[in-house]
Parts: structure tokens; sequence; C-alpha cells
């Protein structure tokens, strides 16, 4: 998978590029991630990127012409005529879920543009695939939301992970019908007067199952009874 980032602060993914599953896998040659420094397509003296938004008010708002440019640059460094995706980091965007980054992981290419400042001019949007938001929330740019997008669909791709059955039954996969996964245990069996479900260590794989899948729904309909709409439940 090869991923171009329009940033202003490339340097701000260095240690994530470096560490842990990412850095992995970027080392394996399953990521490649290229970088088009925003600030390379400001105009004038000063290369701006943003200016005084029209109709007044306060902030400044990025430019089409250095955002667009800057895109078709990054896609000339994937040695593609256009990417797979164009998307855009904002909070106006589609909540990202699994679901989004099973589906953008069946891209090859895609370039993800960080916004800062007060947004987008609206005709950015019009060379735009997506637009993703990671939350009903406001950051000071892009960065840290498009990390989240590119290392939850990275560690989806085969061979990323070390035990790619740990991806099969987890939060919001096939595996778990959309919900939240079951409560998990390990050694020591008691800890501080807590001890481990009995039934997790009776041996009976049936009864572990349907335990699990109850645990699964009690703990979906507490924290998140959303998700309880996906899949078909029957009375029991």
């Amino acid at each position: 998978m090869r991923v171009a980032v329009v940033t202003l602060f490339p340097e701000l993914f260095e240690g994530f590029l470096r560490a842990s599953l990412v850095g992995r896998a970027v080392e394996s040659g399953k990521l490649e991630v290229t970088f088009e420094n925003l600030r390379q397509h400001g105009l004038g003296k000063h290369l701006a990127v943003d200016d005084t938004p029209y109709g007044g008010g306060s902030g400044m708002v990025m430019r089409p012409d250095c955002i667009v440019n800057a895109v078709e640059a990054a896609e000339k460094k994937l040695g593609v005529e256009r990417a797979d995706r164009r998307i855009l980091m904002t909070p106006q965007g589609a909540r990202f879920d699994q679901k989004l980054a099973r589906s953008l992981g069946e891209a090859s290419t895609f370039v993800i543009v960080c916004g800062r400042y007060e947004g987008f001019d609206e005709r950015v949007r019009l060379y735009m695939d997506q637009e993703i938001s990671v939350g009903d929330f406001v950051l000071t740019g892009g960065e840290l939301p498009a990390m989240c997008v590119i290392e939850a669909v990275i560690r989806l791709s085969p061979g990323v992970l070390g035990n790619q059955d740990s991806i099969g039954e987890e939060s919001f996969s096939d595996a778990c019908s959309g919900l939240l996964e079951y409560p998990q245990y390990t050694r020591p069996a008691e800890f501080r007067g807590h001890g481990v479900p009995a039934i997790l260590t009776s041996g009976d794989h049936g009864k572990v199952a349907a335990w699990r899948r109850q645990m699964s729904l009690e703990r979906t309909r507490e924290r998140r009874p959303d998700l309880l709409s996906g899949p078909e439940l029957d009375e029991e």
C-alpha cells in the first residue's frame, strides 16, 4: 500500500512511521508513505497557503490552488496519474469506522490531505473523493487523524500483524457482528480479590462461545447501543 500525505508538518509523522506495527509495515515494504510539504506550493514571499475568507470572518482559509497543486504533486511521487482515493481529513467528513477502514484497504494508493487554520476553501472538495472525520471534535490539524486512518487500514493488510487471526474476532469485526468485543482475561487467575469467570476455565468451548456472545451483546447494549441496529438478533 502506498500513501501520500499532504501536510504542513511532515515531521510530525517521523516517530509514528518508525515505531511498532506501522514501523514494521514500512520496514517490510507493505506500507510506503511519502510526503508533499504544502508549504512548497505556497505563494509570495512567505509561501502562504491560506488567505482571509470572502465575506469576512475570523481566521484564515486554506487556498484551493495550493491544496490541489500539492495533491497532484503527491500523486506524481506515487507514480500514478491519479490516486485510487483522495481523502480530506475534516471534522465535516464521514465518521471513520472499521467498515471504512476495510474499504480503504482495497485501494493500493491514496492521498490524505491534512488541513490547518479555519478549514478549506469549499472548491477543494470538488477534487476529493472522500471526507473523513475521526470523531465529533476539532483539532488544530489533520495530522493525528491521518495517522489513525493509516494505522487502522494497514493493520488489516495480510501479514502486517504477527497473528492475523487476532483481527478476526475483535470489536466491530464480522465475527462479532459489528458489536463490541467480549471481556478478555489472562493470568493471574486472581488479582486483588478479582477472579476470572469460571466458565473460561471450564474447558467447555461451546459454553465459552455462548458466554462471549452474551457478554458482547451486554457490553454493546451498555456502551454503544447504536451498534445493535446492525446485526439480526433472535429473541434470546
